[in-house]
């Protein structure tokens, strides 16, 4: 035990981030005084919190096959995509919202953003709970083995290549130039193109699948309001950037990558641009 000098008295041993609370345990690493709550568990004995994350930061990153950094717990862009598509399905309720941020093609040239967030609204309970089931049972298989950033850019840029799809597909003298379309289908659509290329890259069958994708896509000629342009276009975007992200040859995987993910945003960008120059 520490003497204060001049005092006579003991200096008890207390804990750098909580100074009202004495503690005999110490870090194994820097020996200061550690509290049960900035405790953090080493191979021997205990660690501060400062400690813990330094070893954290020099420690290797573990990487999946397809280079996502391996994670424990629960995928985090599945979930926030989820959330965010329940809570501006409950803003829906409030006047003009769905009229402002649909896609339509009549109104996306000079209304850019509709290409995106038309894909987090939906029409209805079931059409949202159908999207968001689709999303957490693909999303949790194929989030940890691309990694956060590649999953994201491919929920958005299969998002924008539906909206793409219906621009091109659309004819301006009819209705469907018009028409709102709203909902997650392309990008879904773009997340079961992108897990049947991950499953052939691993050798496993992805019959099922291919199944799967082929009923959803001939469904939407035969329900009403349901549009296959989004679907079609969400589904090839997918499909083409998971060939690069699970094909790309290990140690350029990160570059191609990004190469395949900006290319793609260009490619959308300048067919948008030439479809509207077109009319």
């Amino acid at each position: 035990m520490a003497y204060q000098y001049g005092t006579g008295e003991p200096q008890m041993p207390v804990c750098p981030r909580h100074p009202d609370r004495v503690s005999y345990v110490r870090c194994q690493r820097c020996e200061r005084p550690v509290c049960p709550e900035c405790q953090r568990p080493a191979s021997v004995g205990v660690r501060c919190v400062d400690c813990a994350r330094q070893a954290q930061a020099a420690a290797p990153q573990v990487r999946t096959t397809l280079g996502g950094r391996s994670r424990s717990g629960r995928p985090v862009v599945t979930l926030t995509i989820i959330a965010v598509c329940v809570l501006v399905y409950l803003a829906q309720r409030l006047p003009d919202v769905t009229g402002m941020f649909a896609f339509t093609p009549a109104l996306a040239e000079g209304e850019p953003w509709r290409f995106l967030t038309a894909a987090f609204l939906h029409g209805g309970t079931l059409h949202l709970a159908l999207n968001m089931y689709a999303l957490w049972i693909i999303g949790t298989a194929l989030e940890p083995v691309l990694g956060r950033w590649r999953f994201t850019a491919l929920y958005l840029l299969s998002a924008l290549g539906g909206s793409t799809a219906v621009l091109l597909l659309a004819n301006p003298v009819e209705q469907s130039w018009g028409t709102y379309v709203v909902g997650a289908s392309g990008a879904v659509f773009g997340l079961f193109a992108a897990i049947f290329i991950v499953m052939r890259r691993f050798g496993r069958d992805a019959t099922q699948i291919l199944i799967l994708l082929v009923i959803n896509f001939v469904l939407g000629f035969i329900i009403a309001n349901v549009s296959w342009q989004s679907h079609l276009g969400g589904a090839v975007v997918g499909a083409l950037l998971a060939v690069v992200y699970a094909y790309a040859p290990r140690e350029n995987r990160t570059a191609l990558g990004v190469a395949a993910t900006a290319v793609m945003a260009v490619l959308l960008l300048g067919l948008v641009v030439l479809r509207y120059a077109a009319l």
